[in-house]
């Protein structure tokens, strides 16, 4: 792990831009050799407001949010159809940074899921079918003879996505920086939209 110098997040050293500040970090993250620097908590929940959460990764990031891929029929997914509101959470402790985002989620189109699932490594490609994310099975030897059956369903062919497998979008409203400080006076900058959709940055309490 490479040592990264720390110094005070001030307001004058961030992007106007959110997502320009969030890649910036990212890439950070990376030269620093942070394990996973794309792993993300996502968090949602139901209609009737019971959260849940897990780790997943970004795949994808732009001006237009913060891309991921998932089962259409699993848990997460239900959620995301009842309350298609989510929140995401970078931890990089080794920088002693962490980014929150709060946003709308979309689901992406056929296009943009068929283009990274043919990319997929095919073992992925195959256990996208195999798998009935987050239903009850009966055991481990159920999955893999699944698994086994499509192997040989799909030998010398290419694996097609399944129709309940694709990406989700988050479509950022507010984002937060956060850097540890010293004396436990840490640097917390958020950007929100304000009434004409432009960002607005505003310091927060530690």
């Amino acid at each position: 792990m490479k040592n990264w110098p720390r110094t005070p997040l001030l307001r004058n050293s961030l992007e106007p831009n959110p997502i320009s500040q969030f890649i910036r970090w990212l890439r950070e993250a990376e030269q620093a050799e942070v394990p996973l620097p794309n792993a993300m908590t996502l968090a949602t929940s139901s209609r009737q407001g019971k959260p849940s959460a897990r780790v997943v990764l970004l795949k994808e990031v732009d001006e237009r949010g913060f891309v991921f891929f998932t089962n259409y029929e699993s848990r997460k997914a239900q959620e995301l159809r009842e309350n298609p509101l989510a929140s995401l959470v970078f931890c990089w402790l080794p920088l002693s940074r962490q980014v929150r985002v709060e946003g709308i989620v979309e689901q992406s189109g056929a296009a943009e899921s068929d283009l990274y699932f043919s990319g997929r490594p095919r073992g992925y490609q195959l256990g996208a079918h195999a798998s009935p994310q987050s239903e009850i099975i009966r055991d481990r030897s159920s999955l893999e003879k699944r698994f086994k059956d499509l192997t040989r369903k799909f030998e010398g062919q290419d694996v097609p996505r399944p129709l309940h497998w694709g990406g989700y979008r988050v479509v950022p409203g507010v984002m937060e920086f956060w850097q540890e400080g010293e004396n436990r006076l840490h640097d917390r900058l958020r950007y929100r939209r304000d009434e004409a959709g432009n960002w607005v940055i505003e310091r927060l309490a530690p």
